[in-house]
């Protein structure tokens, strides 16, 4: 489906249209058909043929003919004049902390610079400081959010590129000459981040693979074509390596160029030690025989290894717990019983609290939480105490409609303020059925300063949950330099659940500290942060960094039915 690039293109102008300076309303109606045509579950080529589109919310007659010239003609010549007025380049401007539209067309206008690299010169050199809106401050943001993005590189979001593949593989498999089919590399491992997609094909006609491969709409360039490996770019400028070996050696390549580097090398050493080689096409003893390679299992078990899940082969103790027999039995999406943290219209969803629970409820869910944002986070539509009273009202009357079989608990995110203290008094707090506390923001805190201040909150004895504990957003904001060993500990002390946020910018806290968490015997909670119901699904993302960080189903507070979850939260009805 070409919903992804449609909306991309919308989103393009939205921004274009910022950056220049036009009107609020304009901006928000791109803005807004974007995020319904990414919405979608339905195919916008099949809208747009049977003359549906204007059905659509948010989409009028303007932004109707944009839709139908770029699939038809592959372009938009509203958004080719406005590349002309606004080099498309200062996008990339738009990804830097502290940057946006109004600051970046500040930029543009009074210093004619429109890449990276000549915004970087001009923060080095003190020429930002001096524009209307800047300052010292900002200006060393720029330069900090700039150092920031290079170390991310042209990465992308975990979650673009498992759509990317879904895609692919779900096309790839209609090929009748296509036996076997997986990710490998980064992306079957869950990252956070991924550079190139890596899929790896079985078959006896790779040939004949490839080419119905460079037949996929979703392709702008074939970079590389030979008859076992092609290498192609994607419209939303992924690359994507396909791979196609033989059946008889699927397993051993599988194995190989899933990875990590590290994990390999280590997996290579042990067969060495056994006399053994170990590679793409198979492991094999001293005198060249085939020991195992069609299937992966076999590849750890002949090495003496219990088989490890990908997701673990990163060279952090894997084989030495694969030896002895103690890896854990990770945790699955199909363990999570519910959500425990979303949000509805009280705050700043875009959906009623009982849109939520019925989504969730038809994912198979028993419960979930709506837990919106509290009284001083005004931009995000945060509750007074007279709204969360009304709140709960409302979800007592939603809980009789979905029966017994479902429930919806009242929550709250409630935000810690800048000296440590909750947003709510305790005698509100303690009516919550579960308390999320979580900054948003000062975010220009020392470690020390927002160590303190995190603690300090989770001292509270309504606290249930720390959420996005660290408060990255992967490739715009570094998060806090927090002393996560001394957080650990607190957290510990005082009971303090941790949360692994699913949504793919955040997922925080990140796989290397839910494994030192795990180490410490502490709880955890993964929750999507669904402002809308499309993304409850982003769950998945969430038990990714959790099988990362080496978590079993009993480390997860949401793993729990409904009744020993409210024994844990101490709210037993």
């Amino acid at each position: 489906m070409k919903n992804s690039h449609v909306a991309a293109q919308l989103s393009m102008i939205a921004d274009l249209l910022d950056i220049k300076g036009e009107g609020f309303f304009k901006v928000r109606a791109y803005r807004q058909a974007a995020q319904i045509i990414e919405d979608l579950d339905e195919n916008i080529e099949k809208i747009t043929s049977e003359k549906r589109l204007k059905d659509l919310p948010h989409i009028g007659d303007a932004i109707a003919k944009k839709i139908q010239q770029f699939l038809s003609e592959g372009k938009i010549d509203f958004l080719e004049d406005l590349k002309t007025e606004i080099p498309p380049t200062l996008l990339e401007f738009l990804k830097i902390p502290s940057l946006g539209p109004k600051k970046v067309g500040t930029i543009y206008r009074e210093l004619h610079i429109s890449t990276i690299a000549e915004l970087k010169k001009a923060a080095q050199h003190g020429l930002l400081k001096d524009l209307d809106g800047f300052g010292e401050i900002s200006e060393k943001n720029v330069l900090r959010g700039i150092s920031f993005r290079e170390k991310i590189g042209d990465r992308v979001l975990l979650n673009v590129a498992t759509s990317d593949a879904e895609l692919l593989i779900k096309y790839l498999s209609h090929c009748k000459d296509t036996q076997q089919i997986s990710t490998a590399g980064s992306l079957r491992r869950m990252k956070e981040t991924i550079g190139d997609l890596d899929i790896l094909i079985a078959s006896n006609e790779p040939e004949s693979v490839m080419e119905y491969f460079k037949k996929y709409d979703s392709i702008d360039t074939v970079l590389l074509s030979g008859p076992t490996k092609t290498s192609v770019r994607l419209l939303d400028d992924i690359q994507v390596d396909l791979r196609v070996v033989p059946p008889q050696s699927y397993g051993a390549a599988l194995q190989y160029f899933t990875g990590s580097k590290e994990h390999n090398v280590t997996l290579r050493s042990l067969a060495v030690k056994k006399g053994w080689k170990l590679n793409e096409y198979g492991l094999t003893d001293d005198k060249g025989a085939v020991l195992a390679s069609e299937h992966e299992e076999d590849i750890y078990n002949t090495l003496g290894l219990s088989y490890i899940p990908a997701e673990l082969r990163e060279n952090r103790g894997e084989i030495q717990a694969a030896q002895n027999k103690t890896l854990p039995h990770l945790i699955k999406e199909s363990d999570i019983k519910g959500d425990l943290h979303v949000h509805s219209t009280w705050s700043d969803g875009s959906e009623s609290a009982e849109s939520m629970a019925r989504a969730a409820k038809q994912l198979g869910y028993n419960y979930i939480a709506i837990t919106d944002h509290s009284q001083t986070l005004t931009p995000a539509n945060g509750l007074s105490p007279m709204r969360v009273e009304k709140k709960q009202q409302e979800i007592q009357k939603i809980n009789k409609k979905l029966g017994d079989d479902f429930t919806v608990l009242c929550g709250t995110e409630c935000d810690i303020l800048k000296d440590g203290s909750l947003d709510y008094p305790d005698k509100i707090l303690k009516d919550f059925d579960v308390v999320y506390a979580a900054i948003h923001t000062h975010f220009n805190m020392n470690g020390e300063e927002a160590t303190k201040r995190i603690c300090k909150a989770i001292q509270n004895p309504h606290v249930d949950i720390l959420a996005h504990p660290t408060c990255r957003l992967i490739g715009t904001r570094k998060g806090f330099d927090i002393d996560i060993e001394t957080l650990l500990d607190c957290a510990k002390e005082h009971n303090t659940i941790l949360e692994i946020n699913s949504f793919p910018d955040r997922l925080d806290l990140s796989d290397l500290h839910v494994k030192m968490g795990r180490e410490r015997n502490l709880s955890f909670a993964i929750g999507s942060d669904s402002h809308n119901s499309s993304y409850l699904s982003y769950m998945k993302f969430g038990v990714a960094v959790a099988r990362r960080g080496w978590l079993e189903k009993t480390d997860v507070l949401n793993t729990q039915p409904i009744d020993e979850l409210l024994h844990s939260l101490g709210r037993e009805q």
